[in-house]
């Protein structure tokens, strides 16, 4: 088919695929509401969650399956032919990441008004893409991002590039790998909940499917399955949280309901701000804090007598013969004690900043950058806007993200994608700050004053998911049978998955919302894998190493190194490295710095050349991943060692300037570019 189809076929191929579609919605419709009766006819929890996972993974099989290719325009762009407005709904789908979809509304939850930094990051990134970068890189017409930034800088669209285009490659592998790890991770977190099976083993189920749709089609099959799966997680997201609007505020628009509902969840707040109980609880996990600090004070005798004590305590159990439950337990405080005096100043730090952060009272979720000093407010607004910062400059420069402008049939359709973009990630993420409320409020209200011997179900499900590091968890502290805010805790990576259990919804809806957080998870996983293996087999293999490779070579490649990726990615996220949210802050901060400058001055500026865009990205990426290893704990740093306050995660604050003053500076200083290049940059701004 003509990437460049005529007006009438290309309306054809529009109310087609719009068939198509709807008659997929409705479709699904129908099993969600089959689903729905078999729960009222008593079939069990276990067998309907198998149903929506395998169900839903079993379709984005079909149509990878179905949308099999050899062809090199299709396996990479999809043959130039994806509508606008499905452009929008896959490129929003590829998008709407597990961070969104899962973790975005947790950290909400728990962080409050600094919680909408990432929502108003992500999206006035896409404001940029549309503004900066997306229009051009259709203009140029190739397939990668790591091709345009070799050819601007490179000496003309049929040169190499040389250590430009390995560069970018390199920053777009770095970068996709660790964005990958984090929605491998969040498959894994769904597998295990809703199947019951072990967490590792549900990162490989989610990784077929993953490797069924990149592997066997690769864009082509990749967008008319994130377009499925936007439908899904769209569906997934507003059903429960109307449900909740509704209990709560008699009014199914969220967004309105969540305006109404904000002063009663403040007053609230209030409320158990003033409980003395909660004082009781918060005091006794600051004693704990400080038995741990003490601990780690008296090192290494502290950890000698604690290794002793476990020994005593074992055999005197065995010795008065004491119950199989209890020499168990001996034997488990024996054999999890830490192996040597680091291991113990490890966890003992941990646990002593784990109890503190309990006993700190939650701060008011309404309230702008809350503090107990002026200065603590300060920096907390400068780090809000750091994350903004950096997350809009991070999204601009997304390889994966970015590829999508190459699948439309013009430029003019390139824009008009990327407003349909916006739109499909709107009616997500204008919801997400009403879901978060809506959750609160009811955990507040309805499971804040309750017994402990009524507690709901779903909270012994979450606990029983990751025993080594529970999701949620209820303990009674303080000793008085009900439930204190201060004795609950849960993750931020678990809170929309559990919110129809958290609601009252049938389990039905549970299954729904894992399926579309599966969705959101597996859209940008097939993304992120497609743009990892396309830069090592068109911009290495076949620009670098062998030009005259045939197509059919070309994507072989490109799909056995996919498949080399992915199996990477999942034993990474099978470690558990951090949480969705740090993971993905991460990535884009790496990306921002990188590839944001070149990308930006290679369109908008003639005198950018070759040796400013190496040394920029060179500078940008190593300014961004010092200030990580220097100020994240995670990573071996010291979270003293902060440059004016700013989070780690907030590092292209200070790489994203570093590489622009680079590229700028260094390409005043030496020779102008070449005539191809400066021309490039004349063919790509002028009209289409």
């Amino acid at each position: 088919m003509s990437t460049n189809p005529t007006p009438g076929v290309k309306h054809g191929y529009f109310k087609k695929l719009s068939r198509y579609y709807l008659s997929y919605t409705g479709a699904f419709a129908v099993f969600l509401a089959a689903l729905a009766l078999l729960e009222q006819e008593g079939m069990p929890r276990l067998w309907i969650g198998y149903l929506f996972m395998f169900a839903t993974i079993a379709l984005y099989a079909i149509i990878g399956v179905i949308c099999r290719t050899s062809n090199v325009t299709e396996y990479y762009v999809a043959g130039r032919r994806v509508p606008a407005m499905f452009n929008g709904m896959a490129t929003a789908a590829d998008w709407i990441s597990a961070a969104s979809f899962i973790s975005l509304a947790g950290g909400l939850y728990l962080q409050g008004f600094d919680g909408l930094a990432f929502i108003m990051g992500w999206t006035g990134g896409f404001v940029l893409v549309a503004l900066l970068i997306a229009p051009y890189l259709r203009k140029f017409a190739q397939y990668t991002v790591p091709d345009f930034l070799a050819a601007r800088y490179g000496g003309g669209a049929g040169g190499r590039g040389g250590p430009v285009r390995a560069l970018a490659v390199s920053a777009t592998i770095l970068v996709s790998f660790t964005y990958v790890v984090a929605q491998i991770y969040a498959v894994g977190l769904i597998a295990s909940r809703f199947t019951g099976v072990d967490f590792s083993v549900g990162i490989f189920l989610g990784l077929a499917s993953i490797l069924v749709c990149s592997f066997l089609g690769g864009m082509r099959a990749i967008t008319w399955t994130q377009v499925a799966q936007y439908i899904i997680l769209l569906v997934a997201f507003l059903i429960p949280t109307m449900w909740l609007s509704v209990k709560h505020a008699d009014n199914p628009i969220p967004q309105v309901a969540y305006g109404s509902l904000l002063p009663k969840l403040t007053a609230r707040e209030a409320e158990l701000a003033k409980d003395p109980r909660e004082a009781q609880v918060r005091a006794e996990f600051l004693r704990r804090a400080d038995g741990y600090a003490a601990r780690v004070a008296a090192l290494p005798e502290s950890w000698e007598a604690g290794k002793l004590d476990a020994q005593r305590q074992l055999a005197a159990a065995r010795a008065r013969n004491a119950s199989l439950t209890e020499v168990r337990q001996a034997e488990r405080a024996l054999t999890t004690y830490p192996n040597s005096v680091d291991d113990a100043r490890a966890l003992w730090l941990e646990r002593r900043d784990a109890n503190l952060a309990r006993a700190r009272p939650p701060e008011p979720h309404a309230q702008p950058f809350p503090g107990a000093t002026p200065e603590e407010s300060d920096a907390r607004r400068n780090n809000f806007l750091a994350v903004v910062f950096c997350l809009m400059f991070g999204t601009a420069a997304l390889p994966h993200i970015l590829m999508r402008a190459y699948t439309t049939p013009s430029v003019h359709e390139t824009r008009v994608s990327v407003f349909w973009t916006l739109f499909f990630i709107l009616l997500v993420y204008l919801t997400i700050p009403a879901l978060a409320v809506l959750a609160k409020y009811d955990i507040y209200t309805s499971l804040v004053g309750s017994d402990f011997s009524s507690l709901p179900t779903w909270i012994s499900y979450w606990a029983n998911v990751d025993k080594a590091n529970p999701l949620i968890s209820v303990a009674d502290i303080n000793g008085d049978g009900i439930v204190q805010l201060a004795e609950f805790a849960i993750d931020a990576d678990v809170l929309v998955l559990a919110t129809p259990e958290i609601g009252g919804l049938p389990y039905v809806i549970s299954g729904l919302v894992a399926a579309g957080g599966l969705a959101a998870a597996l859209s940008t996983a097939d993304g992120l894998l497609l743009a990892i293996s396309n830069a090592l087999s068109h911009d290495v293999y076949y620009k670098m190493v062998e030009p005259g490779a045939s197509t059919q070579k070309r994507v072989t490649i490109s799909k056995l190194l996919l498949l080399a990726v992915a199996f990477i990615a999942a034993y990474a996220a099978s470690q558990k490295p951090a949480d969705i949210l740090s993971l993905v802050a991460a990535a884009f901060s790496l990306a921002g710095s990188t590839l944001f400058p070149v990308l930006v001055l290679g369109v908008f500026w003639k005198r950018a050349n070759h040796i400013g865009a190496i040394t920029g990205m060179i500078t940008g990426f190593a300014v961004c991943l010092y200030y990580m290893l220097r100020a994240s704990p995670v990573l071996g740093g010291n979270a003293l060692e902060t440059w004016f306050g700013i989070l780690p995660m907030a590092a292209g604050v200070f790489g994203v300037p570093a590489g622009l003053f680079t590229v700028v500076v260094v390409s005043l200083l030496t020779p102008r570019p070449s005539r191809a290049s400066a021309g490039m940059v004349d063919y790509i701004r002028a009209p289409e």
